[in-house]
């Protein structure tokens, strides 16, 4: 048995939503630890070689790294393997462009390209608020902030509006019917809707009921869902599709009426 951390990723058993070729190799970059779990987070060195386009090896890339050229939430992160997941912001200064992990409407991981504006800005879902030493109250979110002194208003599975420079809270959404959320896990990750209701299961997963735009209705786990705006408005620009998953018909259905204005 073996002894340590692991530091191998076979690539047949990376996460299918990093979307990597099978034949290209035998391993996959393994995330360094940080603030994200290894299958809720993508290795800095996928995100600039396989999505962006950046380099076409490894080592172009440790060198695109090490000559400080990209920032995660505003830090230089040299590290190739540093894990970047929902809701992180990269900018590469150097080109003026500013980009958001999100999910799309088929769970996979889509690099959003954003305003300088917004690049500023992170929404980061609640996961615990407690008490540390000394009486000071704190909350903990998804990507592993440690914020003190935070709103007595904000509870768990809210999402707070985080200023990434100052690591200050500008505004929260609470957890309650009526709010957009995006779905982070499940079938249905991608996808973004309208908070219809909540059921409690004691001893079990607490289930919630989501509408989209076009009307359908489906249900995910609560750990799944993370708010996003207040009422239909979004807090963040959204990709293309709103996070409206299509049946296949109605992709097909896309498809043909495309054609036939083309021709």
């Amino acid at each position: 048995m073996g002894r340590g951390p692991k530091k191998h990723l076979k690539r047949l058993n990376a996460p299918k939503k990093w979307m990597l070729d099978k034949l290209s190799g035998k391993f996959a970059p393994r995330p360094s630890a940080g603030p994200h779990k290894l299958r809720e987070s993508m290795p800095l060195v996928v995100v600039i070689r396989n999505k962006l386009k950046y380099s076409l090896t490894y080592n172009e890339t440790r060198k695109v790294t090490m000559s400080r050229a990209i920032k995660v939430d505003n830090k230089v992160r040299t590290d190739i393997g540093f894990p970047v997941g929902f809701q992180d912001v990269i900018s590469i200064e150097k080109t003026g462009e500013f980009f958001r992990m999100l999910f799309d409407v088929k769970g996979r991981f889509l690099i959003h390209r954003i305003k300088k504006e917004e690049a500023n800005i992170k929404l980061c879902r609640v996961k615990a608020v407690s008490t540390a030493a000394k009486g000071v109250p704190v909350l903990v979110t998804h990507d592993a902030r440690t914020i003190r002194y935070p709103d007595p208003d904000i509870k768990t599975n809210d999402t707070i509006k985080l200023d990434i420079e100052s690591g200050k809270i500008l505004d929260f959404i609470k957890f309650e019917p009526g709010n957009l959320a995006y779905i982070t896990g499940g079938q249905n990750c991608g996808r973004i809707g309208i908070i219809t209701n909540k059921e409690k299961h004691p001893g079990s997963f607490d289930i919630v009921h989501i509408k989209d735009s076009l009307g359908h209705s489906f249900a995910t786990r609560l750990n799944n869902v993370f708010p996003v705006g207040k009422g239909k408005q979004s807090w963040i620009s959204l990709p293309r599709g709103k996070g409206v998953r299509l049946s296949i018909a109605e992709e097909r259905d896309r498809r043909l009426a495309a054609k036939a204005k083309e021709m």
